[in-house]
């Protein structure tokens, strides 16, 4: 079984657009911290349409779930949504956006147990460049 307190799942409710090539950038946080909201193709959606491969971990039509290429835990998973829809981060979340929000927090939930993290799992949510 894995360390409860070294495991985390993240979710992240944006697809941002970062401003330093993906290939450079050291950490989903720093990813994070770099980026701006936008409607181009950021590399979330370039992942959820297969142009850039993952490891995938969940899949299913509205959500994506995936390891984290510099990870900062022995398990960090992004999981985000399939479709914008306008939430471009918690901040922007509208009462339309419940549904996935809620669905994304479930999600966390499934693959933690597929994970084998019974016994505890940290969420992250990043929102802006300063979160």
């Amino acid at each position: 079984m894995k360390n409860p307190e070294s495991s985390r799942l993240l979710i992240l409710t944006s697809h941002l657009t970062a401003h330093k090539p993906a290939s450079i950038m050291a950490s989903e946080k720093e990813a994070a911290l770099s980026a701006v909201p936008s409607d181009s193709p950021t590399i979330f959606d370039k992942i959820i349409n297969k142009e850039i491969p993952a490891n995938v971990v969940y899949e299913d039509d509205k959500v994506l779930a995936f390891r984290d290429i510099s990870p900062q835990a022995p398990t960090h998973i992004l999981i985000i949504p399939k479709v914008k829809d306008g939430l471009t981060g918690i901040s922007k979340a509208e009462k339309k956006h419940c549904e996935i929000l809620g669905l994304l927090l479930y999600t966390a939930k499934l693959v933690a147990k597929q994970e084998g993290l019974e016994t505890g799992f940290r969420l992250v949510i990043n929102d802006g460049p300063d979160g």
